[in-house]
């Protein structure tokens, strides 16, 4: 199928993986509302990340479902939508409740947008483009992850203060609905392969997808447990501000933005085991590292050494389940972005442990054994690398 769409048009696509990348501002933002609302702990105030991930699980399914009925870009122009509403909820009436509410919009609105856009970038690029576009996809939604903390705190100097992001946030996805709304972009008439819940879930049958299901609950629940954490543990060893502390944050993506750019060269050259295994072990060092640093830099960079480390997991994974069972693909994509319930499963009990302890070491300590499970599925790996 010949696709002679204009670099406008693909751009007006591409901007969808900059508006994924807000999700990533929940790590930063429980800082600040713990700050705010001073009677809040840990384990409370996390459960922002509760409200916003827990959707992956209810939605990823249903949501496969709801774009073969209504078309890939209705349901990517739905999730645009749902994220200016997110954004501007907080800005109109700052409270706890509406903290939740609006991360919870941003969930269902994220989760949308996972299932919805890979699949429309195919309708608007060649097929042999298509890997590279994505590529790139990812690096977009990496930069955008980077800027947050950024912009966050620069909303600190501002009269509005850290809340500006939400008007910001509501105001780029506004654009991107109108941009992608205006432009015409002719869906492949392909039939795709319809997705239920009952053929999702008995993939789980197969011990290796069962395996790597469970990898991704572990990979996102350290990593949006990693954002709430990280500036914590900035401020209890450095006595930084909260604003200060939250811009250890963007060292954290800038690293899994250089690390998605450089595993993206390398995984050419070398198999997915060798990838996966020198990455997982890397993590694990900069976690460590973390556990024990004391002075800023040290811990900023033991923060880049993780991220390094955790930046190309997801996608050996995600393509590892695919070559898994090709046949299947659609069902399996729909059940690894599911799979980001783990988002909402490790930061609440990360949260109980540090209430328990008093110290954000303690947090360090639970995800490093729970990192320990990437190691033990390093067989599984090397074996499906194989195929």
């Amino acid at each position: 199928m010949d696709k002679n769409i204009s670099k406008l048009k693909i751009c007006s696509v591409m901007v969808g993986f900059f508006v994924m990348g807000f999700v990533d501002i929940v790590g930063v933002t429980t800082s600040y509302v713990k700050n705010d609302f001073s009677y809040l702990t840990d384990s409370v105030v996390n459960l922002i990340s509760l409200s916003c991930f827990f959707w992956f699980l209810v939605l990823s399914i249903p949501t496969g479902m709801l774009m073969n009925r209504i078309g890939r870009k209705k349901t990517v122009l739905l999730s645009f939508l749902t994220h200016v509403v997110a954004m501007i909820l907080p800005f109109v009436s700052y409270n706890f409740t509406s903290v939740l509410v609006a991360f919870a919009l941003v969930g269902i609105g994220n989760t949308l947008l996972q299932v919805s856009l890979n699949p429309l970038v195919s309708d608007v690029v060649a097929t042999d483009k298509l890997s590279g576009t994505l590529t790139i996809g990812q690096f977009v939604k990496a930069v955008s992850s980077f800027c947050g903390p950024i912009l966050v705190a620069w909303g600190t100097s501002t009269i509005v203060g850290w809340k500006v992001v939400f008007p910001i946030y509501a105001l780029l996805s506004l654009l991107a609905l109108v941009w992608l709304w205006l432009s015409p972009i002719v869906e492949s008439g392909e039939q795709n392969q319809e997705v239920l819940f009952k053929s999702t879930f008995s993939l789980l049958s197969d011990k290796y997808i069962l395996l790597f299901f469970l990898a991704i609950l572990v990979l996102v629940g350290v990593d949006v447990s990693i954002n709430m954490t990280f500036p914590k543990l900035l401020v209890e060893r450095c006595s930084l501000s909260v604003s200060d502390a939250g811009m250890g944050n963007s060292v954290y993506f800038f690293a899994r933005t250089a690390g998605a750019f450089i595993g993206g060269i390398l995984m050419m050259k070398y198999c997915e085991y060798n990838f996966y295994a020198c990455s997982v072990w890397l993590a694990l060092a900069g976690l460590i590292l973390m556990l024990f640093a004391n002075g800023m830099w040290f811990i900023l960079i033991s923060a880049a050494i993780f991220g390094l480390g955790y930046a190309n997991l997801f996608s050996i994974i995600f393509s590892l389940s695919l070559k898994r069972m090709p046949q299947k693909m659609n069902e399996v994509s729909a059940l690894l972005i599911a799979g980001l319930f783990g988002g909402a499963i490790l930061p609440p009990l990360v949260g109980v442990v540090t209430d328990m302890s008093g110290s954000q070491s303690a947090a360090l300590i639970l995800l490093g054994f729970v990192w320990l499970y990437l190691i033990l599925i390093m067989g599984k790996i090397k074996q499906t690398s194989k195929i």
